[in-house]
């Protein structure tokens, strides 16, 4: 799959300009106005609410626009709502004008490409977007590369599941690493088994489009991350099937493997110095005679048993078997992302990629990536004592404990089961998915957490 494109505007003597116009500004600029263009500003009603836009007349269209920048406490409140007002812009280049004390320009600027985004594959007629020339103080080239890596995990994620097996998963991925010089192996079908991969192989053995395992390396110095993320490309729960009403959003759960890609390319892209492994287990959790059982024990990579208790808790077996390939090369940080259960939704939501991590470095590195960067996340606890949830008896290991307490921790605590050599380790249980359209993320796929692990990288890393 091609990077979508997200492109500031070159500059041009034709841009139009762009006020950010905070509420008690408001008077100041139409003071810089003509008249008529003043008395069409308080016409319209514009007063520098968040979000809200005003056009103003030219002798022969748009002369330049406005928009609100609002009150602190509006901005806090609903986090991209300055970039509202882009869809309502003429379709032209725009330039920043000027600006309040405080302005984040290059927040601003990002915002605009992810605002500008369209998933229109499958659209007769492409959409058109009002274009930003980038402000000066802005690195367009990382800003870019930053866009064109979330427009890329949206993009995996929009894809519906007939276009978005695990085989064209793995095109994509490969399309990546040409993009950028990286190498790539891929592990396929019956391979998975003499390669010692059981349990990836188990999960994806029941559909018509076989299991495979992908591994992507760049970067030949500096220190070692390595990123899994779950490719479940379709997840019908197995023979634990699952109800229509929860079957409808399964192409979204390749959401890990669509944004551990997307990370990726805002890693290479910008020449970061570091060794980079990218594995993804991409399966269908399918149905036919030989979809594994419930009750059905599994040996992993790693030589742990695990007990089947649900078939519809199939991300974190296949997580397993590439986590513990991942720890044998001890990378100095390992991340896993996921969207792995309903429990992390019930507990913050939506918009919060709750993380778990032992390494409080990396906890206080994210905490203040993800602050610079607006991209939210919310440390949850490998809480030991529930250790015992995921112990079945019968085997070493339960994939799917009963009770349904602290869900999201239990799979966390399995997962860590399989990256305890790991000088590092985090986990990001994501949701993938936009419910209700905001300014800078329509409804549909969405990358979490991606952005937050990029601005903590050089203080995670030493880099």
């Amino acid at each position: 799959m091609p990077l979508t494109q997200a492109s500031f505007s070159k500059p041009s003597a034709q841009a139009l300009p762009l006020a950010i116009v905070a509420p008690n500004g408001v008077a100041t600029w139409c003071d810089t106005l003509s008249a008529a263009q003043a008395a069409w500003v308080k016409a319209s009603g514009f007063n520098g609410a968040l979000g809200q836009s005003v056009v103003l007349p030219g002798e022969a269209g748009p002369a330049g626009a406005a928009i609100g920048y609002g009150t602190k406490a509006a901005r806090a409140r609903k986090r991209d709502g300055l970039l509202a007002a882009v869809p309502r812009l003429t379709e032209a280049a725009w330039q920043v004008a000027s600006a309040p004390d405080g302005f984040d320009a290059e927040a601003f600027a990002l915002g605009w490409l992810l605002a500008s985004y369209r998933f229109d594959r499958y659209a007769t007629q492409p959409s058109q977007n009002a274009a930003l020339v980038a402000p000066e103080s802005v690195d367009a080239a990382r800003v870019e590369a930053i866009a064109a890596g979330e427009a890329l995990t949206r993009d995996l994620i929009n894809t519906p599941s007939s276009d978005m097996g695990p085989a064209e998963l793995e095109d994509a991925a490969r399309d990546l690493a040409n993009t950028h010089g990286a190498s790539m192996g891929v592990t396929l079908g019956d391979a998975l088994l003499e390669a010692n991969f059981p349990m990836i192989h188990t999960v994806g053995r029941a559909s018509s489009r076989p299991p495979r395992l992908i591994d992507m390396r760049w970067g030949e110095s500096g220190p070692a991350l390595t990123l899994v993320g779950k490719g479940v490309c379709f997840d019908t729960g197995g023979l634990n099937i699952k109800p229509g009403s929860s079957m409808g959003l399964m192409k979204k759960d390749m959401g890990g493997s669509a944004a551990v890609l997307g990370l990726a390319h805002m890693i290479m892209a910008q020449g970061l110095p570091l060794r980079l492994r990218v594995l993804i287990p991409a399966v269908e959790n399918s149905i036919d005679g030989s979809a594994f059982r419930p009750q059905d024990i599994l040996t992993s990579r790693k030589g742990l048993t695990v007990e089947i208790n649900n078939t519809d808790a199939e991300g974190r077996l296949v997580l397993a078997d590439a986590l513990a390939l991942a720890e044998e090369e001890s990378p100095d940080l390992l991340i896993s992302m996921a969207t792995l259960t309903g429990a992390a939704r019930v507990a913050v939501g939506p918009d919060l990629a709750p993380y778990f991590t032992d390494d409080a470095g990396f906890a206080a590195a994210l905490e203040g990536g993800a602050a610079a960067a607006k991209d939210p996340v919310w440390r949850l606890p490998f809480h030991a004592p529930y250790e015992t949830m995921i112990e079945p008896g019968i085997a070493d290991l339960d994939n799917a404990p009963k009770g349904g307490f602290a869900g999201t921790i239990t799979a966390a605590l399995f997962l860590r089961r399989f990256a305890d050599k790991a000088p590092s380790y985090a986990h990001f249980d994501i949701y993938g998915w936009q419910p209700v359209a905001e300014a800078t993320r329509p409804k549909g796929g969405v990358g979490q957490g991606t952005r937050a692990i990029l601005a903590a990288l050089p203080k995670a890393l030493g880099l």
